[in-house]
């Protein structure tokens, strides 16, 4: 029956692909009639209904083998011609922002739009100055929000065409993949599901780096989520962008030489407190076996695609005694084998991909996705790195998710140009990685600008047009917060090795001397803080009918939890120097200052239902069957933001807190009884003259990961009103 399903959502798929494809003779009457009814049309039709009868899409052909678009016609009727569904739904996004001054993101949106579409003056014609446009980062499905469902995963889909991207990497599923491929190959069902982690933990499971926490999954569950899946890769194609899938390259289950005599199996040793899934020598028969099976397998539940995602020896595997190359030649050969000519994507990250893999296989058939592109100034010649290898130009602009604001756009606007146009250059795409996304609107925007910008783009220039179309009119108060915001927090450069700005201390473990709430992150922030908050009364002074839309009220929420967390920065030193002068009423004073800032960001993240932690683990709970199921689905979720794992991952390796972020239910639950903690046990100090008392924070997270009170699964409160107390609390 499920198998019957997708045959026939494969069907429909085709059948609206083929609507889409309009003739020039044909396109005032049927044939334009057709394509009204097409893919973009539909999408159209979700995203802005009340128009949606005034925009005609017309498939063209590509030009020199690159994706294209143009946006003509008259007032009321728009024709947007592109060489894809998702292509053209890129140009009328386009043609939105430039001349309607409206704007769609994943991150607030702003429609108001006359009853009439506005002509575009002249024709807008773009064509894409490279192939591919590819979007997430492998740990995209645990970060950004493992147990969303498919009206989120529809809109996600829309919004990623809308901004021009082409392929998408989804791992939702592969845990049916993996479960399917060693059922035929040794093991029980009931092993195989305690093996495969909590779906918030998988990307690491299919990293290679750790394998079974969180679990075990329920073959409903597996059910489940293969056939939201199956969704999303079927509307990929429909809007003719590629799905990226998970290619095998030799992960096994627990003893699988014992349940396959005379395999050779190497250990991985561990991750990060975590012991890593064993790798099979893809040089054996064994592997050939399981790779086509795996491939079967997969290709069965999700059909085929053109790009898959393999990361060999990722972030410290061990080859062990057999040879990289050799391995890699062989994880290619499988490949090849049941998808002749698809492409392998890996990720350019660390010693990731090892120089032995660039020079075993067909480096014609690689892409990389650089995640280093704006990190390190070291950084310099990728040709050589890789040999001549194509790669797109990569940012990740925040570790675990972190709601910290910014982003190196220097780096985007002279690096990308400078290196895409240098003699016998391999950059041949984009690569949109944050590890959580949702964030960061205008850092979406401008980087998904770059393949369609001729020339160097004019950063400049580039701000001051956004809070146009951002809030639908020119306003000098908002256009002052944007130049603000565009000189600091969107102004850092990779100078000082860091592509994601400082964390908020509010997140932090409890510590005086504490620099950064997740282990790896900066450790003080990369702008002038003074300067970022005077964004913040720029901001509200923009006119009052500019606020009603959610992008403003993003905006507005997003300045105004930095500008608090910033101030978390200044804060935490006052209050350390005042326990080391042993100043009780200073310590005091400042310690309630501190808390009474956890509590006015607790109530400006509670205006937004993307800030709820509530909402987070009401979807994890969603997915579960039984009362069991949903407890453990919800410890899945929220131990990911904040022990992240047992706790010799969290303490021991350095995670507990990796995926921080300030979020309504984290600042005021655990976030504030963590300082509160600490704060009493100081103070008691002072008092007593005495060592303040041990705190194991491990077993207090854990306890409140476990037990926590139910929190808000619906926005409460007023943004604009929150923002303007924390104006007046900070002086501002």
């Amino acid at each position: 029956m499920r198998l019957s399903r997708r045959t026939l959502l494969s069907s429909l798929a085709g059948s609206a692909l083929a609507l889409g494809v309009g003739t020039e003779a044909g396109y005032a009457n049927e044939a334009g009639a057709a394509a009204a009814r097409g893919p973009a049309a539909r999408a159209l039709a979700r995203l802005l209904p009340a128009q949606r009868d005034q925009v005609t899409f017309r498939t063209v052909a590509r030009a020199a083998a690159r994706d294209r678009f143009r946006v003509s016609g008259g007032a009321g009727r728009i024709l947007v011609e592109g060489s894809t569904p998702a292509v053209q739904l890129a140009g009328f996004h386009w043609y939105l922002r430039h001349v309607a001054h409206a704007h769609i993101s994943w991150a607030g949106e702003q429609t108001r739009l006359p009853s009439r579409l506005p002509a575009p003056p002249e024709p807008i014609e773009k064509t894409a100055n490279v192939t591919h446009r590819f979007v997430f980062n492998d740990t995209n499905d645990g970060y950004t929000g493992t147990y969303h469902d498919w009206p989120y995963w529809e809109r996600e889909l829309d919004v990623l065409a809308l901004h021009g991207y082409n392929e998408v990497l989804v791992y939702l599923g592969a845990d049916s993949v993996y479960h399917r491929t060693f059922l035929q190959h040794g093991y029980a069902d009931e092993e195989l599901r305690a093996w495969i982690p909590g779906p918030s933990h998988q990307p690491w499971w299919l990293l290679q780096n750790m394998a079974g926490f969180g679990g075990p999954v329920s073959r409903q569950l597996l059910d489940d989520r293969a056939e939201l899946a199956t969704r999303i890769i079927n509307r990929l194609r429909e809007l003719g962008m590629t799905p990226v899938l998970p290619g095998y390259f030799g992960t096994v289950p627990p003893a699988f030489a014992t349940r396959n005599p005379g395999a050779h199996v190497v250990p991985q040793g561990g991750w990060a407190g975590f012991t890593r899934p064993d790798w099979l020598d893809p040089r054996s028969d064994h592997f050939t076996r399981i790779a086509e099976t795996f491939y079967r397998e997969q290709a069965d539940l999700f059909g085929a695609t053109s790009m898959y995602k393999m990361d060999l020896l990722h972030e410290g595997g061990n080859p062990g005694d057999v040879p990289i190359g050799a391995a890699a030649k062989a994880v290619e050969a499988a490949l090849r084998t049941a998808h002749p000519g698809a492409i392998w994507n890996i990720l350019g990250w660390q010693t990731n991909p090892h120089r032995e893999i660039i020079e075993a296989v067909d480096k014609a058939k690689l892409f990389i996705v650089d995640g280093l592109s704006d990190r390190f100034p070291t950084v310099t010649d990728r040709e050589e790195s890789w040999e001549g290898a194509p790669y797109a130009f990569g940012s990740i602009w925040n570790f675990g998710g972190h709601t910290a604001m910014g982003a190196n756009t220097p780096d985007w606007a002279s690096l990308y140009q400078s290196w895409r146009t240098k003699p016998n250059s391999a950059l041949d795409g984009i690569a949109l990685m944050p590890e959580g996304a949702d964030n960061n609107p205008a850092a979406f925007a401008l980087f998904s600008d770059l393949p369609w910008t001729d020339g160097p783009l004019d950063l400049e220039s580039w701000f001051e047009e956004w809070p146009r179309y951002r809030y639908g009119a020119d306003d000098e108060h908002a256009a002052d917060a944007w130049d603000t915001l565009r000189r600091t927090v969107y102004g850092t450069t990779r100078a000082d090795s860091w592509s994601e700005g400082a964390d908020g201390l509010f997140g932090a473990r409890p510590d005086l001397k504490a620099t950064s709430a997740a282990s790896w992150s900066p450790p003080q922030l990369r702008y002038e803080g003074a300067e970022f908050a005077k964004a913040l009364p720029a901001l509200l002074a923009a006119a009052p009918d500019l606020r009603t839309s959610s992008a403003y009220r993003y905006d507005l929420l997003d300045v105004t939890r930095q500008t608090l967390s910033n101030h978390s920065r200044v804060l935490l030193p006052r209050i350390r120097a005042a326990y080391e002068a042993k100043d009780k009423a200073a310590f005091s004073q400042l310690t309630g200052e501190w808390l009474c800032c956890l509590d006015l960001l607790e109530r400006a993240v509670a205006t937004d239902r993307g800030h709820l932690l509530g909402r987070w683990i009401a979807d994890a709970r969603a997915w579960g069957a039984t009362a069991e199921e949903k407890d453990r689905l919800a410890y899945d979720a929220v131990s990911l933001l904040t022990v992240w794992g047992p706790r010799a991952g969290a303490d021991g390796g350095g995670l507990r807190d990796y995926a921080n972020r300030e979020w309504s239910g984290l600042v005021g639950g655990l976030y504030t009884l963590r300082w509160r903690t600490c704060f009493d046990a100081l103070s008691a100090s002072l008092t007593t003259g005495r060592p303040p008392a041990p705190i194991d924070w491990y077993a207090l997270e854990d306890t409140w990961v476990r037990t926590h009170p139910a929190y808000a699964v619906e926005p409460r409160g007023d943004v604009v009103g929150v923002a303007a107390e924390v104006r007046v609390a900070l002086g501002l």
